[in-house]
């Protein structure tokens, strides 16, 4: 059975293209698995319980009418959205929501190419999850044009002791999701290894 598993794999690989170009998409490290099974959790029960939408994870195709090919992360399509998932088999057209985490291999492309392609296609909220620096940015367009919204970053408790009483009432430990009413993923549990 892995035997066939390794062999699909080698048949079709994974990748993506930009430019006409096909780039292979190197396989998620632990962490970065860890932290979108913990956002699809949170923002997958939210659309389930207000019957609003669909998230998908990685490895899903998302196809852009430039004929650029990316497979996010994280994908989030609201139901009045849903005319782009044609037939069940990809996307096709902007997603309302997209989170990428960065890794040492797309790290430059997260930052650049794919957040320029997805302000240029019309995704609405963009999230840069950063494993490292245990932040997160939030990109929100308007007016066709990303602005960044706020980074929120995990903090420890010997950082927020240096800080003053007004410092510490600025910090944000919650991550809001734009595009879903009322929902806030709190930044310790994007950041927690395990359950």
């Amino acid at each position: 059975m892995a035997t066939e598993i390794l062999n699909e794999r080698l048949l079709y690989p994974s990748y993506e293209i930009i430019g006409g170009e096909e780039f292979m998409s190197p396989a998620p490290n632990l962490d970065h698995s860890d932290i979108i099974f913990k956002l699809s959790f949170v923002i997958g029960g939210y659309l389930i319980e207000h019957k609003s939408g669909y998230v998908f994870t990685d490895n899903v195709d998302v196809h852009f009418s430039d004929g650029t090919l990316f497979k996010p992360d994280l994908v989030v399509v609201l139901k009045s959205n849903e005319k782009i998932l044609a037939g069940r088999k990809a996307i096709f057209g902007a997603p309302d929501m997209v989170v990428e985490v960065l890794s040492h291999s797309t790290r430059k492309k997260d930052l650049t190419i794919k957040k320029d392609t997805y302000e240029a296609q019309g995704v609405k909220e963009y999230w840069i999850v950063d494993p490292r620096a245990k932040s997160v940015m939030v990109y929100l367009l308007k007016d066709g044009k990303y602005f960044l919204d706020e980074v929120y970053t995990l903090m420890s408790e010997d950082d927020l002791n240096l800080l003053d009483e007004d410092e510490k009432a600025d910090v944000k430990y919650k991550v809001p999701v734009s595009i879903l009413e009322g929902l806030e993923v709190p930044i310790e549990f994007i950041f927690s290894w395990g359950y």
